[in-house]
C-alpha cells in the first residue's frame, strides 16, 4: 500500500485524487493533506480519510482547524514553511503536487531531497524550475510521474520504448471555448465565457490558461524537461474532442497515440498506480459516439500566450519563469475584472521584456525572477 501526500487536496485535482485512493482502499492510504485556505473542505476529507496530519496554508484558520479535528487525533500544521517540511515525512512514498502555480516549487523540491517518488500535476514547478528539479531527481533517483492528461499520454506512449529515440511528440489541445473567434470578438469576452471548457471541468486558473492557449504553452515547457527533448521536437495540435490526448512519433515514421474519454481520475491513477494499472469502473469510449476526430493548426496569432511560452522556452534561463509568475498576475487580474482577455498576454509579454535575463539562475535566482516579475506585471 501507498502512502501518499495530497498537496491541494482541496483543488480539482486533489479532489479526484481522493476519490481514486477511495476506489482503490487497498492499495493506497492517505498520510498527508493541504490546503491553502479552504478549512472547511479540509476538515471534511481530514474526517473521511484519517491523514496522519493536514497543513492549512492560511495560518489565520489554524486554530479552528487545530479545534476541530482535535479529537479526531490529525495533527495540524499551518503556514508555507510547514508545507515545504511536511513532505520529509518518512511515513510518505509519494508526493501528489496538486498546488497552483509557483507556490508548488519548494515542496516539490524537498520532497525529491528527501526521495519521495512525484505525481506531478503542479506544471509550473517544472515551467520555473525544470532544469533544477529534474538533474536533482535524476540524483536522488527519484521518479517523477505526470499527472496531466497530456504528458501521461506521453509517457503511456513510451511505456517499453525507453531505448528508442524520439522524433517528436504532438500535444493535443481542445481549443478551450474560444477556438475559431477572430481578435475583434475576444476583445470583449467575459470571465464567465472563458471559464466554460468544452470538455474539461477544473479550477479557475487553469481553465482561463486553456481559453488563452497559456496552458498548452506551460505545457510545452513542462513536456521539454519531463522527455528530455528539443524546442523542434514539439508540435500542438488542436483536437476539439480531447480523446486523443497526445502523440509520439519515433524515428522510423511510427506514432503512438494515447486515447480515452476526458476525464482526469485516469491519468492521476495512473501516476499513483504505476507500474500497475488498477482496474477502474470509468466511462468507456465509444468510437460509435465520436464518429469523427479533427485536428486544426492552433491560431497563434490570435492567442498569442503560445508563441510567448515557445519564445520563453527558447530563451530557457529564468524566462519562463518570468512568464509563468507575470501569467498568473494576469490571470488573477482578469479574473477580478482589472483587465481584458487579450490583455493577459500584453501584460506577460511587457513583464518578460522587462525582467533581467539570468541564463544559469539558481533557485535564489529563479525565486528572486519570480519576485520581481509579480511586481512589474501588478503595475
Amino acid at each position: 500500500m501507498k502512502k501518499i501526500a495530497i498537496l491541494g487536496s482541496t483543488g480539482s485535482i486533489g479532489t479526484q485524487a481522493l476519490d481514486v485512493v477511495k476506489s482503490n482502499p487497498e492499495a493506497f492510504s492517505v498520510e498527508v493533506l493541504t490546503a491553502h485556505s479552504n478549512a472547511d473542505l479540509l476538515i471534511q476529507q481530514a474526517l473521511e480519510y484519517k491523514p496522519n496530519a493536514v497543513v492549512i496554508g492560511d495560518e489565520s484558520k489554524y486554530q479552528f482547524v487545530k479545534d476541530t479535528l482535535w479529537d479526531a487525533g490529525v495533527k495540524v500544521y499551518a503556514g508555507a514553511q510547514a508545507l515545504e517540511q511536511i513532505v520529509e515525512m518518512t511515513e510518505i512514498d509519494m508526493v501528489l503536487t496538486a498546488l497552483v502555480g509557483a507556490a508548488g516549487l519548494r515542496p516539490t523540491i524537498n520532497a525529491i531531497q528527501s526521495g519521495k517518488q512525484i505525481a506531478l500535476a503542479n506544471k509550473e514547478t517544472l515551467v520555473v524550475a525544470g532544469d533544477l528539479v529534474t538533474k536533482l531527481a535524476k540524483e536522488k533517483a527519484v521518479n517523477i510521474y505526470p499527472v496531466d492528461s497530456e504528458h501521461s499520454a506521453i509517457f503511456q506512449c513510451l511505456a517499453g520504448e525507453w531505448h528508442n529515440q524520439i522524433e517528436k511528440i504532438i500535444l493535443t489541445a481542445s481549443g478551450g471555448p474560444f477556438r475559431g473567434k477572430s481578435k475583434e470578438e475576444l476583445a470583449t469576452v467575459t470571465k464567465a465565457q472563458a471559464l466554460k471548457h468544452p470538455n474539461w471541468d477544473m479550477g479557475a486558473k487553469i481553465t482561463i490558461d486553456s481559453a488563452s492557449l497559456m496552458n498548452k504553452g506551460l505545457e510545452v515547457i513542462e513536456a521539454k524537461w519531463l522527455f528530455n527533448l528539443t524546442p523542434d521536437q514539439i508540435e500542438v495540435i488542436v483536437h476539439p474532442q480531447s480523446i486523443i490526448h497526445s502523440i509520439v512519433q519515433f524515428t522510423d515514421g511510427s506514432m503512438k497515440a494515447q486515447m480515452g474519454l476526458p476525464d482526469m481520475k485516469l491519468p492521476i491513477q495512473y501516476a499513483m498506480g504505476y507500474p500497475e494499472r488498477l482496474k477502474s469502473d470509468f466511462p468507456r469510449f465509444d468510437f460509435f459516439n465520436y464518429p469523427q476526430l479533427t485536428f486544426e493548426q492552433p491560431d497563434r496569432e490570435t492567442f498569442r500566450c503560445l508563441n510567448i511560452a515557445f519564445e520563453a522556452m527558447r530563451h530557457g534561463g529564468n524566462m519562463p519563469c518570468v512568464m509563468n509568475a507575470a501569467n498568473e498576475i494576469a490571470v488573477a487580474k482578469f479574473l477580478k475584472d482589472e483587465i481584458g482577455f487579450l490583455q493577459i498576454a500584453d501584460v506577460v509579454s511587457a513583464t518578460m521584456e522587462k525582467v533581467p535575463f539570468i541564463s544559469n539562475p539558481t533557485l535564489e535566482d529563479y525565486l528572486a525572477s519570480d519576485t520581481e516579475a509579480r511586481r512589474i506585471a501588478s503595475l
